[in-house]
């Protein structure tokens, strides 16, 4: 998806701004910062000697001198050596000046680190190369340093490193899981290396070590279908369009915006293999997408009369449902277990697979007794699939629908699909205890399914959908929500506890306090953190920074709506916003423009600064699209006009805005689609996948605005033309919004406003304008 424009400030030795991940790499790699992994652990095995890069200050060599190599192991090399590269990368290669990074052994199968600065000196010890980077990365934000993350980092380095007595934390979760199955279609289906690198590097040094990693699956599926007979016409009539592969994965729909460019598979098996080879070397536990069931219905050639369940899902028509097979096909085991042979044939060895076969869908069975039958049969035969393709491999498997399907995931059901499943052969990934407390508030799961009876699972959260990026959650919640786990009387076999955000770079500040729970049992004091974040972000915490945050948690970030989303990013005629329009958040962005002055320098202040204004004239123009539509319902057409006039002219000024902010640019969504393709057909084609993702969501609007963004360019190209065109069909016109939106999509073009000057002269000018407060 997107490539942000990331970038740190790193201070001291002059405190010049610096690109995190420089687009040409010639500087850093001639440094020996992109090479210094590899070249010097090859260096150190075969010749008894590490390459004098600058890499060598990590051991607090400013000779380059490498005293420490003959100190290490061939394992602890390579990690120490890991570690290094990600702070290299994200924090530039100063960062790695009179520091000590050694591996040490836990007493258990969970990390731990330390970290202790004395005299200028930092040392820090981990038991992994992700605990190393926990280690590091913690010590600089508890220390007010810096701080890394999707829209810039910052590491202040202008007073080296200061003193820090010894600090030990242990993770209470062998498992730090992270991603859902269609963030792999609402932030990441044109990703290159280059942006998998800098998403990897934040993974580590956020204490990550279980990813989800999808890349390529079409690929070995590919292999698969072939090994069984299928022709190329036939696989490439099965697979969705990149950006809707989540769901194909996942059974819901196939075929739609299809096929796959020719050379997709290729680039995407490249990708993959340095997407795990990284992750690997980092000592993360990748999980792999494994076979549930769904096959295409061409199989039917080859095998006359075998039996396929059709999967309805979110209206689509009968063109697009995906297929599967009964749990008592022959077929099942087999093509389950080739498809795990096929993946350890092209990658090596791999112990998690996902399997999901009923997500958001309804068993096809008629009553409660035959589904409970179906659901110990399917479970049966999707681990016998997985043991006979690597006896090893563990069963892993979303827990979403459990909560949001309650009805039809009674305990008995659940305990049917399990019953034939080893204990430590299944990973349930409980990933919705915020939706469970916050908004269907039916109960945690772990306590309605009695600890998942021993099988091993993992506590997370969903805190987005879609890829929104209006602000919300419970921050208090986040706090709080793991320990409480860690002390449920239905804990069970808990070993871990994770994030799977249908869609990233938004939302920052949730993402950093849930990650900083992977390494404490008890709960995380809110004031103390969002006191200590703003110091690590913006490099200061004062009056109005701090009464700022209070106000957002009292408002946006202490509330949890399922798809929040303005009125003016729903279906024109749309009248009940999902978002809170409590006017604290307007209160907040004046508290947070209040403290310009002084943090004006730093971008990340600047980018929060855009994004708090934003929330708030996102809110007042909510409240004249209301006002307006009910006077154009009652025909006072001249007022109806002046409300939407004014609710357009601050939308068109928010379009302008978010033009300075690095993450939130629809440029950004389509140049990285249209870089994908190799013709100018596959552009075409992939803008337009792109496009239809996060607007239509299907040819004819089945799941319409779902993934409704606050981006630059789709608000003054999209959102404010749809309003207007319904204004004006209340007064009399009569245009066809749905046959516009489409042609919207079709388009190869994007509306590019003009970034202001000075972006925050113009919020400040943006939010004195809120201050007029809507007329009833």
């Amino acid at each position: 998806m997107l490539e942000p424009k990331r970038r740190y400030l790193l201070t001291g030795r002059g405190g010049d701004e610096q690109p995190t991940h420089p687009r040409s790499a010639k500087l850093h790699r001639f440094a020996g910062v992109a090479l210094a992994p590899a070249l010097a652990l090859a260096c150190a095995l075969f010749f008894g000697f590490v390459p004098p890069t600058r890499a060598w200050e990590a051991a607090g060599n400013d000779d380059h001198v490498p005293r420490a190599a003959a100190k290490l192991a061939p394992a602890q090399d390579a990690a120490v050596l890991e570690a290094q590269g990600v702070i290299a990368r994200e924090f530039g290669q100063e960062a790695l000046r009179n520091v000590q990074l050694d591996l040490i052994k836990s007493a258990d199968q969970n990390d731990v680190f330390e970290y202790e600065a004395t005299k200028g000196r930092l040392t820090v010890h981990g038991s992994s190369a992700v605990a190393l980077c926990s280690g590091f990365y913690q010590y600089i934000k508890r220390n007010h340093l810096g701080i890394a993350s999707w829209s810039g980092n910052r590491l202040d380095l202008a007073h080296g490193w200061p003193d820090a007595a010894l600090e030990r934390e242990s993770s209470p979760y062998r498992y730090r899981y992270y991603l859902n199955v269609v963030t792999y279609g609402y932030t990441m289906p044109y990703w290159t290396w280059d942006r998998w690198q800098r998403e990897i590097d934040w993974m580590a040094l956020h204490g990550i070590n279980m990813p989800l990693s999808l890349v390529a699956t079409e690929a070995i599926g590919e292999r698969v279908w072939k090994k069984l007979g299928l022709t190329q016409k036939e696989i490439d009539a099965y697979y969705t369009g990149p950006a809707y592969l989540p769901w194909e994965r996942m059974g819901n729909i196939a075929g739609l915006d299809g096929p796959l460019a020719p050379d997709w598979n290729k680039s995407q098996i490249a990708l993959e293999h340095k997407i795990l080879d990284r992750e690997r070397a980092l000592g993360m536990y990748p999980v792999v997408q494994g076979f549930a069931g769904f096959v295409p219905t061409q199989l039917d050639r080859l095998h006359p009369g075998i039996k396929l369940s059709s999967m309805a899902w979110a209206g689509f028509s009968k063109q697009y449902r995906n297929h599967i097979l009964p749990p008592d096909s022959p077929l099942f085991s087999k093509i389950g277990s080739l498809t795990i042979k096929e993946w350890e044939a092209e990658f090596g060895k791999v112990r998690f697979f996902l399997s999901d076969s009923f997500n958001e869908m309804h068993i096809p069975a008629s009553t409660e007794a035959a589904k409970d039958a179906l659901l110990k049969r399917y479970g049966a035969a999707i681990y016998r699939s997985i043991r006979d393709g690597d006896p090893d491999a563990v069963w892993v498997m979303q827990g979403w629908m459990f909560g949001y399907m309650r009805d039809v995931w009674t305990k008995d059901s659940l305990r049917s699909l399990l019953s034939d499943v080893p204990d430590d052969k299944m990973l349930i990934l409980d990933e919705a205890m915020d939706y469970n407390a916050n908004f269907w508030r039916n109960g945690m799961d772990r306590d309605v399914y009695d600890g998942f009876w021993g099988k091993q699972w993992i506590g997370g959260y969903i805190p987005n959908m879609g890829g929104k990026t209006a602000f919300t959650g419970v921050l208090d919640f986040y706090a709080h929500a793991g320990s409480d786990a860690l002390a449920s009387k239905n804990r069970g076999n808990l070993v871990g506890l994770g994030m799977a955000p249908e869609g990233i770079e938004n939302n920052e500040v949730i993402y950093e306090l849930i990650s900083d729970t992977f390494w404490q049992s008890g709960p995380v004091d809110l004031d103390a953190w969002i006191a200590n974040y703003s110091f690590a972000r913006y490099g200061a915490q004062d009056d109005d920074i701090a009464k700022a945050w209070h106000l957002l948690i009292e408002s946006s970030y202490g509330s949890f709506v399922d798809h929040p989303r303005f009125i003016w990013q729903l279906e024109p005629g749309s009248s009940r916003s999902s978002i809170s329009p409590d006017e604290k958040v307007i209160e907040a962005a004046e508290h947070f423009l209040a403290a310009s002055g002084r943090l004006k320098a730093n971008p990340l202040y600047r980018d929060d600064a855009i994004e708090v204004v934003a929330m708030a004239a996102g809110i007042r123009a909510d409240q004249l699209i209301k006002q307006a539509t009910k006077l154009y319902e009652a025909h006072d057409f001249s007022r109806g006009r002046a409300s939407a006039d004014r609710a357009f002219a601050i939308l068109g000024d928010l379009d302008r805005l978010l033009a300075s902010h690095p993450n939130l640019q629809l440029k950004n969504w389509v140049d990285s689609a249209r870089a994908y393709g190799a013709t100018p057909s596959e552009k075409d084609h992939d803008e337009r996948d792109a496009k239809m993702l996060i607007t239509l969501w299907g040819r004819n609007g089945e799941i319409d605005d779902y993934s409704s963004r606050m981006w630059s360019g789709l608000i003054g190209g999209y959102y404010i033309p749809r309003w207007r065109m319904y204004f004006e069909n209340l007064a009399g016109a009569h245009n066809d919004i749905r046959a516009w939106e489409k042609q919207w999509v079709r388009s190869a073009a994007v509306d590019q406003p003009q970034p202001f000057p000075d972006p925050m002269e113009a919020a400040g000018n943006i939010l004195a304008h809120l201050r007029d407060k809507t007329p009833e």
